[in-house]
């Protein structure tokens, strides 16, 4: 429920959605941007 929350402060309403460091918002899946995000 708390995902859920915080989603909806950030005003995003699709899933996936990936938040890295708290600063990162991907939303979809993208491997490319989340494997350039954590130097992968």
């Amino acid at each position: 429920m708390e995902a859920r929350k915080e989603l909806i402060q950030r005003r995003i309403m699709s899933v996936p959605t990936i938040i890295i460091d708290d600063t990162e918002v991907i939303v979809g899946f993208d491997k490319e941007k989340i494997d350039s995000i954590l130097g992968l």
